[in-house]
């Protein structure tokens, strides 16, 4: 298995921080919140960004096709948020943040998802 924590794999990292992240959003859910509905949901995204990070990182086409799909998708979400989502509840709830959050992750995960599709030939 390659390093992971490299501009090759780096939707893999990203994957598996998402799914990191998830997990301990369903530990705390479970155990302080006390919802047992809500960590079922937050648990799909343990083992749809897990499974990816893993495979993507055992060189499987079909998994970095996903991961750079899923990755591009929330990319042109966040791109179009700066322009309609400014004043609605995103902007609302990150306030004077919003853009600079918003845009830093629409430039670096854009980035990113560009560089991985070019290191793997995924558009080719």
């Amino acid at each position: 298995m390659k390093k992971l924590f490299s501009l090759d794999n780096s939707l893999e990292a990203l994957s598996a921080l998402i799914a990191a992240v998830a997990f301990l959003a369903v530990i705390w859910n479970a155990t302080i919140g006390k919802h047992f509905v809500i960590p079922t949901m937050i648990l799909l995204l343990v083992f749809y960004f897990g499974n990816l990070a893993r495979a993507g990182a055992n060189g499987q086409r079909w998994a970095k096709h996903l991961l750079f799909w899923t990755f591009m998708l929330a990319v042109c979400h966040t791109f179009f948020a700066l322009f309609w989502a400014g004043s609605a509840r995103p902007g609302a709830l990150f306030g004077a943040a919003f853009y600079p959050l918003y845009g830093g992750f629409t430039v670096i995960v854009g980035w990113l998802c560009l560089n991985y599709a070019k290191r793997h030939s995924l558009l080719a």
